[in-house]
């Protein structure tokens, strides 16, 4: 098992930046791949960015150049730097965790979400 808690969502500007932060705690030693996906009022989940085995990254094209997912394997700890936000990044963003056991069986986990604002 896997407990995920978001923090650093909030209110910010268009043009502002916002660092969230993802604390993973449990059988942390058996996650392979981390990342965020956000919810848009009315639209689907999104991955935004991810990243596997620490050295594989993955973002939208919507985050390209402006987002910088980044993980933290001392601390167990996720973030997703964003900067240049916009209107259309109101969202709420969720961290994932995937473990994958011996038999190569995969379990995903999220956490609660941490809402993002951009006011125009």
């Amino acid at each position: 098992q896997v407990h995920l808690v978001e923090f650093g969502g909030g209110l910010v500007q268009t043009g502002g930046s916002l660092n969230l932060s993802c604390a993973a705690s449990g059988s942390t030693f058996s996650i392979t791949a981390m990342g965020w996906h956000r919810q848009a009022p009315g639209k689907q989940r999104e991955l935004v960015a991810s990243v596997t085995d620490g050295v594989i990254y993955d973002y939208a094209d919507s985050a390209k150049g402006r987002f910088t997912i980044s993980r933290e394997y001392a601390k167990n700890m996720l973030y997703l730097q964003m900067n240049g936000l916009k209107p259309e990044d109101t969202a709420v963003y969720y961290c994932y965790a995937v473990t994958v056991t011996e038999y190569g069986y995969e379990t995903r986990y999220w956490g609660q979400g941490a809402r993002v604002t951009v006011s125009s």
